[in-house]
Parts: C-alpha cells; structure tokens; sequence
C-alpha cells in the first residue's frame, strides 16, 4: 500500500514538472502567405523563422509556423488549430491584408494577442474590442501616403492617375489618396484596379493614360507591383510613376528593371540603411537582423522578412514584463502581454520608431517614412 503510494506519489510529481516546463515555454504561432499569390512575402517571412531568438527573458520560445496559402480561409483554419490545439501565447500573421482581416476574429475569440504582417490601416483602426487584440508592424498605409502626397505636391503635379490591386491593400491605399489628395492641391483622375495574380494591366495604363495626369501612383506590393509600371513606360507615359513601400525588394528591381527606374515611394528604414550614418540606431537594428538572417539561411533579407523579426522584437521587449504577471499559457499571460505590447515606447524596428497606445497599435509617425528612389537599379534615400 505504501508502495503504490509512493509511485502514485512520483507520477504526481513527474507530471507536475512536465505541466511546469511545456508552460514555461512561449508558444509563438505563425501564419504567413507562403504560396499563393502572396509568396513574394510570404516565403522570406518563412525563411526568417529560423532566424529568431530562441530564448527571450530565459524562456524558451517555441515556434509553429504554417503556410495558408493565400487564401483567407486556410488563415482562419490555421489560427484557429494554433490557438486551440497548440495553446500558442500569441499570434503573428498574415502576410496579406484579406486573409489578416477575418484573423482578428479568432484573435479576439481567444483573447489571444495577434501582430500582423500586413499593411492596411484598418487592422488596428478604428480601435474597438476586436483591435484590442491586433497590433502590427507594418507602417499604416495612412501615414505613407500623407508622406508620399505631401512630396507628390511639392513637386509641382496636380493631377494624379490611381492604379491598384483589387483587394484590401490597393483599397486601402485608394481610400487614403483620395480622402487626402484634395488637401494638397491634387485631384484623382482615376480608380483602376487589378488582380494580383493578372498577368497584363494594359487596359488599366490605357484609362490612366488617357486622363493624361502629371504623375501616377501604383498602390501594389512585391512583384506584381512591376507590371502597371511596365505598361505605362510601354505606352510612352513619361510622367513621374510613384509607388507603395510594398515594392521593396530586389526581385522588384530585377523583373522591373529599366522600366522601374526613377519609381519613388515613402518607405521604411530597412530599405536605405546603408544610406543613414553608421552610428544611426535604424542601421544598428537592420545590421543584427542582416546578420541573424544570413547566418540562418545564407542570403540576403527583404523587407517582407523584416516584418516577422519586427514582430519579435516587439515581443521581446513586452514578454519580460508579462512574465512578472503570469506564466506562459494561461489566459493571464496573454492579457498581460497584450498589455505590454501597448506600452511599447521608441523601439527601433527595421519598419520605424514604434510607439504603441491604447489608440494606437501601430505606433509610428513620419520619422518612419523615408523618401526612397530606385536609382540606378538601387533602392536610394532622397535627400
């Protein structure tokens, strides 16, 4: 009798530590677009995974990355299996602004803290119980098109062509150029849209053209991005052509190539380091992410890859202060990181200055928009 309970005893104890040490561990789930027609940023996202920390604050981090193709369904499908049978502590994801969107839900279901990788505004405003949970790293599409408006004016143009993808990113986009181009002055001679996955937008470049405005601005992300461009330089449009952050990266450059050259766009600090001073707190925090990423995968990063280092720099400096309010896996422990999340001030990310507030989960302002031109087959900070 004693025997047994001495072994029920020790069985007792064994599964005690076990329960301490899985809670211990931070569970991070990741849902990137890593095919579909959102690879271009959903692959290097996946590439960065084995590039985070693996350790912050002493504890373990563990991450479940998942691929949804795309598709906002599969992202739903996927949040839901980390959320429920993998008890992850947090979310990161999507790579696009569609499959982020229906997230939030399962997010705020949850109550499970999310950061996203996508671009448009309205994942974290207006700010209500569902965004309480989103936060994201990606700068609002907002404040780059003010900062892009607002040079767009300066040089002269008064009218302006719109070229956009047909879904929440390009109409994102197209709901701020419109609302604040009046007040610069510009008037918008167009609303043409297309599909990602489209393979000519001639007839849209025709329509712009044939508006004939000063300058035309392309709301589109990664290599897609080239094809409005290629066709408006096909048709002879010699105005100047102004681009989103989201076509920064050299598969951009490569596919475009004389065709996107003189592109001007307001992007994020990752994209011209090499271009600030050396001493510049922006270079220092694009140099450790360079570094850990080439080590990892033996090539050189994207912004697209920035945002989910991005995402876990945030969470390295809020999951310390959530761990003096409870332990990993429980309830407590989200809300307490949700809450740090919140309190974030001046973080250096490769994507800004990040400064969040309960109003606020995105956190930046225009020290985060740099003015950058392709130049001589270069991404280049204007001066």
């Amino acid at each position: 009798m004693i025997r047994r309970c001495l072994a029920a005893l020790c069985v007792c104890a064994a599964m005690l530590l076990a329960t301490s040490g899985a809670n211990a561990d931070i569970k991070v789930g990741i849902v990137v677009s890593g095919t579909g027609p959102g690879s271009a940023l959903g692959q290097p996202q996946m590439r960065t995974v084995a590039a985070l920390p693996k350790e912050i604050g002493g504890e373990k981090i563990v991450y479940i990355a998942l691929d949804d193709e795309s598709d906002s369904t599969k992202g739903v499908q996927n949040a839901r299996r980390l959320v429920i049978q993998d008890g992850v502590d947090v979310l990161i994801g999507s790579s696009l602004t569609p499959v982020t969107m229906p997230m939030l839900d399962v997010a705020w279901e949850a109550k499970t803290p999310i950061i996203s990788l996508a671009a448009a505004t309205a994942i974290v405003q207006p700010m209500d119980e569902r965004r309480k949970w989103a936060f994201k790293v990606v700068p609002n599409d907002d404040l780059m098109a003010l900062a892009i408006l607002k040079h767009i004016a300066k040089s002269g143009a008064k009218t302006l062509g719109y070229i956009g993808v047909s879904d929440g990113y390009g109409e994102g986009y197209y709901k701020e150029v419109s609302r604040l181009a009046p007040t610069f002055g510009l008037t918008v001679t167009t609303h043409e849209v297309y599909a990602r996955a489209d393979t000519s937008v001639t007839g849209q470049a025709l329509k712009v053209i044939a508006t004939n405005p000063d300058a035309v601005f392309i709301a589109s992300a990664g290599t897609p991005a080239v094809l409005p461009q290629q066709a408006l330089r096909e048709r002879s449009y010699a105005g100047k052509i102004y681009q989103t952050h989201g076509v920064a990266t050299e598969e951009f450059i490569k596919l475009g190539g004389a065709s996107v050259e003189g592109a001007i766009f307001t992007g994020e600090a990752f994209t011209i380091a090499d271009d600030l001073p050396a001493d510049d707190p922006f270079r220092k925090v694009r140099d450790e992410f360079l570094s850990a990423y080439e080590k990892a995968n033996g090539q050189k990063p994207n912004i697209f890859a920035a945002h989910l280092w991005d995402s876990m720099a945030l969470l390295k400096t809020a999951i310390p202060n959530a761990m003096k309010t409870a332990k990993p896996g429980t309830a407590e422990f989200r809300a307490a990181l949700r809450d740090q999340l919140e309190r974030g001030k001046d973080v250096y990310l490769n994507n800004g200055l990040s400064t969040m507030s309960p109003t606020d989960h995105n956190g930046y302002d225009e020290r985060s928009a740099f003015l950058i031109k392709v130049e001589g087959g270069r991404f280049r900070l204007m001066k």
